[in-house]
């Protein structure tokens, strides 16, 4: 007798999470007409095991944490729609309840990136800088 293992690398939840992202950025490029989201992108959907919640993590390009945090009110008043776009293409016996979330981590890779510039050419400027010792 055999015991059927399911793989670990890929369940059930990533592949339903995948298939949610692909339709939510279908729906805000193509659906949606409110200009304080018009340049959001779905970054990341993250699936509770049971299906009852999906976590949406989203930017703005070229947009602050305010207009973020604006566009996160917005996407979560039409939270229902979404959530009713979606069961007409997943199939799942539930569609999970949607809560989005403004991700800032191109903003702070962005910050760090300027920061370590700032780092390397203050360390450049101290190696080239002849020693005052002799």
């Amino acid at each position: 007798m055999t015991k059927h293992r399911r793989p670990q690398g890929f369940q059930r939840t990533d592949r339903i999470a995948d298939q949610m992202q692909r339709e939510l950025s279908r729906l805000l490029q193509f659906e949606m007409k409110d200009p304080r989201i018009s340049l959001a992108t779905v970054q990341d959907v993250r699936v509770s095991r049971d299906l009852s919640f999906a976590d949406v993590y989203f930017t703005l390009l070229g947009q602050g944490k305010e207009e973020g945090t604006a566009a996160e009110v917005v996407l979560q008043n039409a939270a229902g729609f979404f959530r009713s776009e979606l069961a007409k293409s997943l199939n799942t016996r539930t569609t999970p309840k949607l809560r989005f979330h403004y991700d800032e981590t191109p903003e702070n890779a962005s910050r760090m990136s300027v920061l370590i510039d700032q780092a390397r050419a203050s360390d450049t400027d101290a190696d080239n800088e002849p020693d005052s010792q002799d």
